[in-house]
């Protein structure tokens, strides 16, 4: 593809370089600007209709450029997410914000993103939290991807009036991180994914060998007692009615869970979270690559993990188990379960996604960067990256943290709308 550079914004981004031969014509839907046909034309989608409309120029887009890390940007993904986290048109709450690149009317680009008022801020953010785990652009190969970026950084920030730009889950082997960290984005935090490689190994009997023998030998064991109070079985729903039903209860047991530590999610205490996956598991429109897996035991079930796939990848999202059942490691015997799933299904990765909490990096055989970014746009936007991001949210979550286990429950319950579970 060949196409020809113009002028197109109010002002030009004079420090961003451009590879060596590479060219694009980038302009801005709004602005004046030339006709050509080989121009990259950039537009800002604001409306539920007009996400609605980007369906099957997305999912052509996906299938040419989306990679496995991607499972969070694909349309069905956040077209559940927007059935259940977009407020009505005029509510408070986080409001579209995709900024969309095309080459003669073909979509090349999509950088979902929504806008949201805190205070006298205007923050920008991932479309598709708190559900999605890794967030990024999906661009097609386009010549000198990086300036189409900025641009598009560009059109989104002065379009919307955003104070700051805060993406927070971004893998260092994204498309958007190489472009954050030149233009001097700030890193408020930095967490490690870890995976599995599957490929690694012909089958899981060879892949486990990396275990040590003790380790393998224990989880023989528990599983054998397990057995022995009643019918051992593993269960995987990809849709229908028991994948929806296997959902609500991965999310009773972990709010149980999160209670009985005295733990505080918002995110797994806000019940959008739970009826978001009970939607996309049950997959009755718009499959989004959901399953869950569950751990049975005489009929009862005692672990339970919620994952996606897409493109080799599969996922881990949310894993809980029953808290009677804990001294018998109901949780390995459930990822040991996945894994050797996994190999039969033909998946090339197992993500176990961040953070790297010890028991992930006991399966694991490495892990990737994850990081928080903020951009700040302002004035106001870098005191609030400064200063909130940076030390007040800290402070809050080890004050939190800091509290007595009484106190902490009371406020997970609040938390979760005295929900009772």
């Amino acid at each position: 593809m060949s196409v020809l550079p113009v002028r197109t914004f109010e002002r030009q981004l004079q420090d961003a370089p451009r590879a060596p031969g590479a060219q694009h014509a980038v302009r801005d839907a709004g602005a004046a600007g030339p006709d050509r046909a080989t121009e990259i034309t950039l537009d800002l989608v604001t409306t539920r209709a007009g996400f609605d409309a980007l369906e099957t120029s997305w999912n052509d887009l996906f299938a040419r450029a989306g990679r496995d890390i991607h499972m969070f940007q694909t349309f069905n993904w956040l077209w559940h997410w927007a059935n259940h986290f977009l407020p009505e048109p005029g509510a408070a709450g986080p409001q579209l914000a995709i900024v969309t690149g095309r080459v003669d009317g073909r979509l090349v680009m999509v950088w979902p993103l929504v806008l949201e008022r805190i205070g006298m801020l205007k923050r920008l953010s991932w479309m598709g939290e708190p559900v999605s785990q890794y967030g990024d652009v999906l661009i097609d190969d386009v010549p000198d991807a990086r300036s189409l970026l900025r641009s598009a950084c560009d059109l989104v920030t002065r379009r919307t009036g955003a104070s700051v730009m805060q993406l927070r889950k971004v893998r260092e082997d994204s498309a958007i991180a190489p472009l954050l960290a030149e233009m001097n984005a700030m890193v408020t935090a930095e967490l490690a994914a870890p995976y599995l490689d599957l490929v690694s190994a012909p089958t899981f009997a060879v892949y486990e060998g990396r275990y040590s023998n003790n380790a393998r030998r224990k989880r023989t064991r528990l599983r054998r007692k397990l057995a022995e109070r009643g019918a051992l079985a593993t269960v995987c729903y990809t849709d229908g009615a028991e994948a929806e039903g296997l959902a609500a209860e991965t999310f009773a047991l972990k709010r149980r869970w999160l209670h009985e530590r005295g733990l505080v999610s918002p995110a797994l205490s806000d019940p959008r979270t739970a009826a978001f996956f009970a939607d996309a598991t049950r997959a009755a429109s718009h499959p989004a690559g959901c399953h869950v897996m569950g751990l049975v035991s005489a009929g009862r079930p005692v672990a339970l993990e919620i994952g996606v796939r897409c493109k080799g990848r599969t996922a881990t999202h949310v894993i809980a188990y029953d808290l009677e059942f804990e001294k018998s490691s109901v949780g390995a015997l459930l990822m040991e379960d996945s894994i050797r799933g996994a190999f039969a299904d033909g998946m090339a990765v197992f993500d176990l996604l961040a953070p790297g909490d010890r028991y992930k990096l006991e399966w694991a055989d490495a892990a990737v960067a994850v990081r928080d970014w903020a951009l700040p746009v302002s004035f106001a936007g870098r005191l609030y990256a400064v200063v909130y991001i940076g030390f007040a949210k800290t402070a809050l979550k080890r004050g939190v943290e800091a509290l007595p286990i009484g106190l902490r429950r009371g406020l997970s319950r609040m938390l979760a709308g005295q929900s009772g579970d």
